[in-house]
């Protein structure tokens, strides 16, 4: 683990990078403080349909909200959604 203040991170973020790609950590510091930790980016799987099962909700879910509706459209919001 290697630690660097912010001038030197602003200077050489590309170098900083470059090393981080490599595996290494480095640690920017204000005032001799760790501030933020420069880490290799770890790619996080998405999974489709992780909760099903889980949540239940029944198509009035996608009805327009009276309160919405009249927040965007004023008073006559019969008028606009129409």
């Amino acid at each position: 683990m290697t630690a660097v203040n912010i001038h030197e991170a602003k200077t050489h973020l590309s170098r900083l990078l470059e090393r981080v790609s490599r595996g290494e950590r480095i640690v920017i510091s204000k005032a001799g403080q760790p501030v933020a930790d420069l880490v290799p980016h770890r790619a996080a799987p998405v999974t489709f349909g992780g909760l099903r099962g889980q949540i239940e909700y029944d198509d009035s879910a996608f009805e327009v909200d009276p309160d919405i509706q009249q927040m965007f459209y004023g008073e006559d919001s019969d008028a606009a959604a129409g």
